[in-house]
Order: C-alpha cells, then structure tokens, then sequence
C-alpha cells in the first residue's frame, strides 16, 4: 500500500491519544528514507563487517540474543533499550518517525500495530534480503500479520494462539466439568457464580484485543483493507453470535469488574476470584512470575469453541522485530532480526518463556513434552502447539488499528458501565461508526 505523507501523519497522529499532541506530530519531518535494495547476502556481510544498532523492544528475552549475537558476531555493537510496552513505545517511535531522528534501527511491534507503521513506509521491507524464503519457517497466523503480498515488514517474534487457562481447583470443588463449548463456558459461569458471589468465571471491563479475538475465532472478519481502501462491518450472524453472548455475560454480572494488568487481577487469579483466563500463549510465564502463590492449581485447555465439532482458534498478541526505513544498517539489522527470531535466538527466547511462532519448534518432541510444575507436571505445550494450528486465517486489522483500539471503551465499553442494558452489538455498531468516520478523515476510503 502506498499513501501520501500527510495521511501517514494523519494516521500515526492516533498514537498521539497515548499523550504526544498531534501538533507536534504534524510539525515534524521526515517518515522515512525508504527500503534499500540489497542483495540476499548483505546482511550475513554486514554483521561479519561490524557496527552498531539500536533495538527498541519491551520484551525481556532480547537482551539475551543481544548478547549472544554480539558473541557470533565481535564486531557488532547491540544496544537495547526499553522505552515503554506497547503503546507507550509506539507513542515515542512515532515521535522519533515524524522527528526524522533519534529513533531506533529495530523495534519491536506489535502485529495489530504493524500495518500502521507499514503502509506509510516507515518500516522496511525485509523481502529485499530474502525474507521472503522464511514464510515456511513461521505458523500461518504470525506469518500473514507481517507481510503484504510479497513484502515483508518484520519477522514474527512470537506468537498468541489461545487457550483457556482455568483453575483446577475451584472446578473441582464445585464439581463443574471444564468447559469446551461456549454455551457449556456460559453454564459454568452462572454454576461458579451461584456456588459463590465473590468467584467468577473470568474477568472483563472492555477490552479492544480480547473483543476482536473473540470475534476472530467466531469466524467474523469485521475489516476489510484493500489499499486504501478499508471495510468495517460489525454485522452478520457470527458477529452477533458473540455479541450476544458477551452481553448475556455482563447482563447477569458473570464477569468480575476487575481490568487486567493491575494489581488487583493479579491477587484475583492467585486467590481463585478468577477461575478462567482466555488468552495468548505467551501467558504461563506470567503465571509462573506473577502468580506464584497459585501454582499447581491452574491447568490449561483448548478454547472453548462455538461448534463443538469445529477446531477454530484466534490469535491475541503476539509482536515481531522490524528494521526501520530511515536506517540506513538495514542489512546488520535484518542479520539481527532473523539471529532474534529464526536462528539461535529461538532457543534463548524459549528458555527465557516465550511462545514460539516458527513450526519446527511448535513441532518438536523437546518442545511438546515439557512438563510444566506451575500446570501441576501437565504438558502445557501440547494445547498450545494445537492451539497454533487450528487458528483461523483471514484475519486482517486496520491500518489505524492503534486509534480504533484507543477509543473501543468510549464505545463498547459502555456495554460494561451500563451492565448490558446497552448491548455489545451496539457499542460494536458504534465503535464502526467512529472509526469510519475517523478513517476517511485521515484519507483512507472507508465504508
């Protein structure tokens, strides 16, 4: 996709809801420099030749390929910096875009983030050293999030096919079999919740991520982007499917009021107030480090499904490392990526608890039959691995996904401040009527 700068600027602008005013953004300079051509080769070159880079990455498994990269290769130089998680880093990436300086060679990005940093050019397109040739190396969901046609933006660093984690415990106390139909997920919830006021199945205040994540593994495509040209359709029968379901889950306060990432969710997973968490794969690291006090108690299943007869899996998160266009050590970062993300740093990141995205790790015995203590000894990596390839293809974000997802709450979230006297279908209904309306403001064409 190729757009002019002013709708880049228009489009990054979003980031600004994190905190940097837009007027700055459009003050600033230059997007980028564009993607060198190169040959396949120059990277191995460029990394046995030396210098320094940049990374900016949140992730704590980086460090340790940077060091070990800066082993393979002497002569190379790995700075890495954390200068926020997610938004917050996006925020200051965009900052430096628009400055034309003092950003990063590397960053790392989110998948819902990287087409708002891809379709202005402001990331290079690593096909030109021959990224291209890894799209067998990575599971398809990872694989589609970083590339367009035959460019490729970044290469997947990890990935989030879900899961139900759930605490044994409360289960069989209440003597509640394990879910693995949405209608049976529904059931237990209210069972849970009779049996004692303070439980609840799982905890929701409006989230963007899970949302979509929902709607993706219930077969909805909401967006459509051809161009510049973008479809968002929160309508059809697997949208409602969800919507309705989400909304009987509030209506009967069955989810507990409690947002997570925050202390208090962290102490309700630990205590047994939440006894199911559906998320990414990337989660039991989480588990192991944050809620230490409840291990052995929580196991992990696949996600609950609407066709019981049916696999469907979604992804939520799951991030990848790109070069940025304005440097000009594209070829020693490429080197850098593919070390991170397709050669040694795989091992590195999975001891250091990431959740692959490459197939021959997915695949392996070592990989399958890891015990997890935290999982009470069950071999965790086998629901995961499935998890990885029932995940549905298809599946497109907005190319100003960071906004969208920025002002969901002023939308859907009044489904949970109303307690579902305002249905999710309407606050879905609402969210695509602000983010068409804000779309075609910024020069897209959006219907």
């Amino acid at each position: 996709m190729k757009i002019d700068r002013r709708m880049f600027l228009r489009a990054t602008s979003a980031v600004a809801v994190a905190g940097v005013a837009s007027a700055a953004l459009a003050a600033c300079g230059s997007s980028g420099s564009g993607t060198t051509k190169a040959d396949p080769s120059a990277a191995a070159a460029a990394a046995e030749e030396g210098g320094e880079l940049l990374v900016w990455a949140w992730d704590n498994t980086i460090p340790a390929c940077a060091e070990a990269f800066m082993k393979k290769y002497p002569n190379v130089k790995v700075e890495v910096v954390n200068v926020g998680t997610s938004q917050d880093q996006y925020t200051s990436l965009q900052n430096a875009i628009s400055a034309g300086k003092g950003g990063p060679d590397v960053a790392q990005v989110e998948y819902y983030a990287l087409p708002q940093f891809s379709i202005s050019e402001a990331l290079a397109d690593l096909s030109a050293f021959g990224a291209g040739d890894l799209n067998s190396t990575f599971t398809e969901g990872p694989w589609g999030s970083v590339t367009d046609g035959d460019a490729v933006y970044g290469l997947p660093l990890d990935s989030g096919p879900m899961a139900m984690f759930y605490n044994e415990e409360v289960f069989t106390s209440l003597g509640i079999a394990i879910p693995t139909t949405w209608d049976e997920y529904l059931e237990a919830a209210r069972a849970i919740h009779a049996a004692d006021p303070t439980t609840y199945i799982a905890n929701d205040t409006g989230d963007a991520g899970s949302t979509l994540s929902g709607l993706w593994q219930a077969g909805a495509t909401p967006y459509t982007v051809d161009g510049t040209k973008v479809t968002i359709d929160f309508s059809g029968a697997k949208v409602d499917r969800y919507a309705d379901f989400l909304t009987t889950m509030i209506k009967e306060g069955l989810v507990a009021p409690i947002s997570g990432w925050t202390d208090e969710w962290f102490q309700a997973l630990g205590d047994g107030t939440i006894a199911t968490l559906v998320t990414g794969a990337w989660m039991p690291g989480n588990f192991i480090s944050s809620v230490p006090d409840a291990a052995g108690k929580w196991r992990v299943a696949p996600q609950p499904r609407w066709d019981a007869n049916t696999p469907a899996c979604a992804e939520n998160g799951g991030s990848s490392l790109a070069a940025m266009a304005a440097t000009d050590k594209q070829a020693l970062a490429y080197q850098f990526i593919r070390f991170c993300c397709a050669e040694d740093g795989i091992r590195i990141r999975i001891d250091g608890g990431a959740f692959p995205s490459t197939v021959a790790e997915l695949d392996s015995a070592d990989f399958l039959n890891k015990e997890f203590d935290y999982f009470g000894g069950q071999k965790a990596n086998e629901v995961l691995s499935q998890a990885a390839k029932d995940v549905l293809p298809g599946w497109s974000y907005l190319p100003f996904q960071i906004y969208a997802n920025s002002v969901f709450n002023d939308n859907v979230g009044v489904a949970y401040t109303s307690k579902g006297q305002t249905s999710v279908a309407e606050g879905l209904a609402a969210w695509q009527k602000a983010c068409i309306t804000y779309g075609n403001q910024q020069g897209f064409t959006v219907s």
